[in-house]
């Protein structure tokens, strides 16, 4: 089995920290998110994991290459242009192993034992209150009969949200390609829903499987809603700081300097921040970001950034001064 990971996306929703890092390597309960995708793959028994890049897709490889050891192959996206176009350039012409292709923007919780090696085509599913931006799936029981790439008039609350085991690989390249060389478009990008339409309608046989957890990491108020779960199940917690009050749940990385401060409950503290004089409450700090007598909540503050005297929901980019 081969695994596809499109990281190319640039992040336009997370800015300003895509401005300087992509949108895989910004830090959610104290990991970036990229490792807790790849956490949630150990277990499987993949043969190489190719990661579609773009914009920053340098930083993507140097991450990769320094903490993991699988086989891995860096493809680029030089134009983004869309899901379906980045799985495409993903999958070489002569590809016969199964393909299992996993977003890199959302962390899902789900028992892989029920899709991977099965002799069957499955697209993860979840049911949501507005299907309208999401692919949608048409079933007959777990069967699906048609798919839709963002209706406004959805059949079902079934959204495709971002795992697909595909087993018949020649015919979703197939399929992929066609649906490029005809120029089928939904929203001025090729999507791979379109392309998975094409392959029932060429007699594919495809089944929904449901995600049991599906967090998006694609925009502020969904990253904090992110970390806040992860931080609510994380078995880590924090070291032990004197001087300050921890209010779980929380992640502080051992090497955070903490002074006279109210840490918690659902922050995330990365390596070499600086705390003083602060609380700290409902937030992520990015790696040797420093908070000088603030309150802030509902805040990201990127890496190396420097905050002083605020008192209030915050943005910062890395390496910026609030207050200085």
């Amino acid at each position: 089995m081969k695994v596809v990971i499109p990281v190319a996306g640039i992040g336009t929703r997370l800015r300003p920290h895509t401005h300087t890092a992509p949108k895989a390597l910004l830090h959610v309960a104290g990991k970036p998110l990229l490792w807790h995708i790849l956490d949630s793959l150990k277990e499987l028994d993949f043969e190489e994991i190719t990661f579609v890049i773009g914009f920053l897709g340098d930083k993507i490889i140097d991450y990769v290459k320094k903490n993991y050891d699988f086989k891995s192959r860096f493809v680029e996206q030089e134009e983004l242009l869309g899901l379906g176009h980045a799985i495409n350039i993903a999958i070489d012409d002569d590809e016969r192993d199964p393909v299992l292709a996993v977003l890199g923007d959302t962390i899902v919780e789900m028992n892989w034992d029920g899709i991977i090696g099965k002799d069957k085509n499955f697209l993860g599913v979840r049911q949501v209150e507005d299907p309208r931006r999401f692919g949608v799936a048409e079933v007959e029981g777990n069967r699906i009969l048609k798919l839709w790439e963002k209706p406004q008039d959805p059949p079902s609350n079934l959204a495709l949200v971002g795992v697909y085991y595909i087993k018949d690989t020649q015919l979703l390249k197939d399929s992929l390609r066609e649906i490029i060389k005809s120029n089928i478009k939904t929203k001025n990008e090729y999507q791979v829903t379109d392309a998975f339409q094409v392959m029932l309608e060429k007699g594919a046989e495809m089944y929904t499987f449901e995600i049991e957890g599906w967090y998006d990491c694609g925009k502020s108020e969904t990253l904090l809603e992110t970390n806040r779960h992860l931080l609510d199940v994380c078995k880590e917690c924090a070291p032990d700081i004197e001087g300050s009050v921890v209010i779980p749940p929380v992640f502080i990385d051992k090497s955070a300097k903490i002074k006279n401060s109210i840490i918690g409950p659902y922050a995330s503290i990365a390596a070499g921040v600086t705390i003083k004089n602060s609380i700290v409450r409902d937030s992520i700090i990015s790696v040797d970001a420093i908070v000088v007598n603030g309150l802030l909540t509902g805040s990201l503050i990127g890496d190396h950034a420097e905050v002083q005297g605020h008192f209030e929901r915050l943005n910062v980019g890395d390496s910026s001064q609030i207050g200085y």
